[in-house]
């Protein structure tokens, strides 16, 4: 798929230089509105101005490489949610897409750390939730804390044509849960798919497990093979080869910029991966501190339903974002193919972005928090 890259090309451009600019002087992103921008340096306080303009490509594109086949080798095939080679059984049902509290109460999370996806976006209060999207869940006993159904989350289901299991819904989300296949505790065959824990309070003890939820899927008729038009979501990487970011900015230490939680992720060089903290300290699953090898900032035109403060996030309206990887972090803007289908993340040159092989955890952020993001380099 190939897209006009001159709708968010200012904006983009213009987030581009503010962010080097701001990195270099304090390690911290901001986002102007306007597509002119003045940028202090800190060293010698001295203004430059840049203005962003739209112009239209002299020379076309390199034809995009095309992805490495999905095909079965010695029992493994490669999975659509992390590019890895794993055993093709599980490879080729479809996911779970857990919705995850995010309260202090339900800490620690369990079965987040066998996620390929996970999903972390804002719901009222100044609360996040997660959706852990879950191809290895086989003989997992707890699940959770499974929480309610927020509109968005959806979308990102449908996605990944993953079965969605949550606990209730908002009274806005409840319209949209028709387009899923979803296992919803307070309804039918969804009742028997949770169970209370008597180590937590209500609502932070409702989880799930693995032979419940195989359980509510044969009740409720759910195919567990994957659509036959399904392609997958993103694009990884071939084996045996690394995606390193070109003319990219230095990210050792990510900030979404979410004011609860307070979360940001570590890299580290050892291993290359992203080392997740919140609270305060490490965010553990019940496996261990969670580490993924890819984040993508998602930013989403964001309002509220009515005068409630039920969020509506825009997850259609093409916007930027940052994908970080490797130590690295580039801008990027994003495009979802019509209502259901997949986001593509695309580079300035307007070529969709390839993630290296593992996990990926995706935040949601809205436009409005933007000057939040924080992005450092090693050494600030």
């Amino acid at each position: 798929m190939r897209r006009s890259f001159r709708k968010l090309e200012a904006v983009l451009a213009a987030a581009c230089v503010l962010a080097v600019f701001c990195l270099a002087g304090c390690g911290k992103t901001y986002v102007e509105t306007d597509v002119t921008v003045a940028v202090v340096q800190p060293e010698t306080s001295r203004v430059e101005v840049t203005t962003a303009r739209e112009t239209e490509e002299e020379t076309q594109p390199e034809t995009e490489p095309e992805p490495e086949e999905r095909v079965e080798v010695d029992g493994k095939i490669r999975s659509y949610l992390t590019g890895e080679m794993v055993d093709a059984k599980k490879a080729n049902r479809r996911p779970l897409a857990v919705m995850m509290s995010n309260d202090k109460q339900a800490l620690p999370h369990y079965g987040i750390n066998r996620a390929g996806v996970v999903y972390e976006a804002p719901v009222e209060g100044g609360m996040n939730r997660y959706m852990a999207i879950i191809e290895d869940y086989d003989g997992l006993e707890r699940i959770g804390s499974v929480r309610s159904c927020r509109t968005y989350y959806t979308y990102f289901a449908r996605e990944f044509d993953a079965i969605y299991a949550h606990y209730g819904q908002s009274t806005f989300a409840k319209p949209y849960l028709k387009n899923v296949d979803n296992i919803n505790g307070l309804e039918g065959v969804g009742g028997n798919a949770y169970y209370r824990t008597s180590d937590r309070k209500s609502p932070h003890n409702a989880y799930t497990s693995f032979e419940r939820l195989q359980t509510a899927m044969e009740k409720l008729g759910y195919s567990q093979e994957y659509d036959p038009e399904y392609e997958g979501h993103y694009r990884f990487a071939k084996s045996g080869e690394e995606v390193v970011l070109e003319n990219a900015l230095e990210a050792w230490k990510v900030y979404p910029g979410y004011g609860m939680n307070q979360p940001y992720f570590e890299y580290n060089e050892e291993d290359g991966l992203y080392y997740r903290y919140q609270y305060g300290g490490p965010h553990y699953g019940d496996e261990g501190q969670i580490a993924v090898r890819n984040i993508i900032f998602q930013y989403c035109a964001t309002g509220r339903y009515a005068t409630t403060e039920y969020l509506n996030i825009d997850v259609h309206e093409p916007q930027y974002g940052y994908y970080i990887t490797g130590g690295k972090a580039i801008v990027l803007s994003w495009e979802k193919d019509g209502q259901f289908g997949v986001t593509h993340y695309y580079n300035t040159e307007n070529e969709e972005i390839t993630l290296n092989q593992g996990k990926t955890w995706v935040c949601i952020i809205p436009t409005s928090d933007f000057s939040k993001t924080e992005i450092h380099g090693k050494n600030q």
